[in-house]
């Protein structure tokens, strides 16, 4: 049967890297980007005889916020468990998580894809250390451990198998993506591995009640790998069934270069981690008060801008886009601007996307990260967008002033004055030229007053030309016709 013919069921696991200062229970350094290889490390990291974890609070806080990003519940009491294997990145010989009681129960987060939604449940989401890196130089026959990033806070988010698709992957894993992001929960750099996603695929028949064996692809950095690892696995899975054979239920590993899943290791159960309660770290008891003032601080979420934006009449395509980048969605929802009629807003989404965004793409010079900072209050493209509306500047010229100054603003009016590309509106002045262009073009004059709409389009060009693009078409069609009809 071709992959068309299975049903596919698809869960997700993403390891979120809380946005701390120090490590969940050491304090030290929780960022070691560009950190030279076991420097921020303490003896908990290294898991000496003798030391106590203890517990950053920060990290709760930041669990809580997630949570109330996933629309989940908050757990009045959790509490953290040992989870025991061997690996060299692992020291201690255990990896401090929750497993009995996390801290986030059951959610859901509403995805957009396309024209529509679909909804994923969430299973739960808990606090857990990271364990260290192994790195394998070239041409070695040995491996060497980093423990920077050993004991650095992560909030593992567990999805319900509500996925069928890669498209629904993807959607589901940058929905994800920006849920952390505006909650402000976490850096989500997922170059640096802030954010990690593991999928689980599993095919079935039609009609065949349980699910099917299901394979792991751990450790996706981005949304365009667990798209192609989703689908590389339904294709996989598809071709062993259509020959009789058995899925193995196994960790496997996403190759970049080669587009393709490879097996890395038989897939554990539980039971195999032979979890027990933590000894040394007590419950973490958290009431009402303190998760209701959380709620409190949280930010606009990408459901809410979504739905401000386009009742505003920003089109689909361009909210998504704006999405992508938090910096220039606060220049659209600013005070000054939230009040403006639709004709700004829409100027204005249009200008972020197709100027400013556009810009920053082609430059290697400028980081998209840091647009907000090269513009100046949002007040100041609400009024361009006026100068534009009143016929000072055309809205082409409005966007050659943008690229060519956002990254050197000045207030808009002495940005127009300075370019030389306000519109040539003095009436007598464009008569005169009108007048020219009509006498220049005697056939073209004749075709129109003939009933041939198509050649005013000539004249109007022709005048345009003679003013190099500045004078203001709408008074240069109106002149036009008063004098085509004498």
């Amino acid at each position: 049967m071709p992959a068309a013919d299975y049903i596919a069921t698809i869960g997700i696991e993403c390891h979120v890297q809380l946005k701390t200062k120090t490590k969940l229970f050491a304090a030290v350094n929780a960022d070691s980007r560009g950190a030279k290889p076991n420097t921020n490390v303490s003896p908990i990291c290294f898991g000496l005889p003798g030391v106590l974890p203890v517990l950053n609070e920060q990290a709760v806080n930041l669990a809580i916020l997630a949570g109330i990003a996933l629309n989940a519940e908050i757990a009045h009491v959790s509490s953290f468990d040992r989870k025991n294997y061997f690996y060299p990145d692992l020291p201690k010989g255990y990896q401090i998580t929750q497993f009995a009681q996390p801290i986030v129960g059951k959610g859901t987060v509403e995805v957009p894809l396309g024209d529509k939604t679909f909804n994923v449940g969430i299973t739960r989401a808990h606090l857990e250390e990271d364990a260290g890196k192994l790195i394998h130089p070239d041409g070695k026959d040995y491996s060497l451990v980093d423990l920077n990033r050993a004991g650095t806070p992560l909030l593992e988010i567990v999805s319900e198998p509500d996925m069928h698709t890669p498209e629904e992957a993807r959607a589901f894993a940058r929905e994800l993506y920006h849920l952390m992001r505006y909650a402000s929960v976490s850096d989500v750099d997922l170059y640096h591995g802030n954010m990690r996603f593991d999928v689980n695929v599993s095919l079935a028949k039609p009609d065949q009640k349980e699910l099917g064996t299901r394979s792991e692809t751990k450790n996706l950095n981005s949304f365009k790998s667990v798209e192609r690892a989703v689908a590389y696995e339904i294709k996989r899975q598809s071709e062993l069934l259509d020959k009789g054979q058995v899925i193995v239920q196994e960790t496997r590993g996403w190759d970049d270069v080669k587009q393709k899943t490879t097996s890395q290791r038989s897939k554990e159960e539980a039971h195999d981690y032979r979890y027990f309660p933590e000894p040394d770290l007590p419950p973490v008891v958290l009431d009402a008060d303190r998760v209701e003032a959380a709620k409190q601080t949280m930010p606009k979420l990408p459901k809410e801008i979504r739905s401000e934006l386009q009742a505003a009449g920003i089109s689909k395509n361009t909210t998504e886009v704006l999405i992508d980048y938090p910096g220039l969605i606060q220049k659209i929802q600013t005070e000054q601007i939230a009040g403006a009629e639709g004709s700004h807003l829409k100027r204005i989404a249009d200008w972020l996307v197709n100027v400013i965004i556009a810009t920053f793409k082609e430059s290697k010079n400028l980081d998209i990260d840091d647009a907000s900072s090269y513009l100046q209050a949002g007040g100041q493209l609400l009024e361009l967008s006026r100068i534009v509306e009143a016929g000072t500047i055309s809205a082409s010229a409005a966007k050659t002033i943008l690229a060519e100054s956002f990254t050197d603003w000045h207030d808009a009016k002495a940005l127009v004055e300075r370019s030389g590309l306000a519109q040539q509106s003095d009436s007598a002045e464009l008569e005169s030229i009108v007048q020219q262009v009509l006498a220049d073009n005697p056939k073209p004059v004749a075709d129109v007053k003939a009933g041939e709409a198509k050649a005013i389009g000539f004249l109007v060009g022709q005048v345009m030309a003679k003013t190099s693009g500045r004078a203001n078409p709408q008074m240069v069609n109106q002149i036009l016709r008063k004098m085509l009809e004498q």
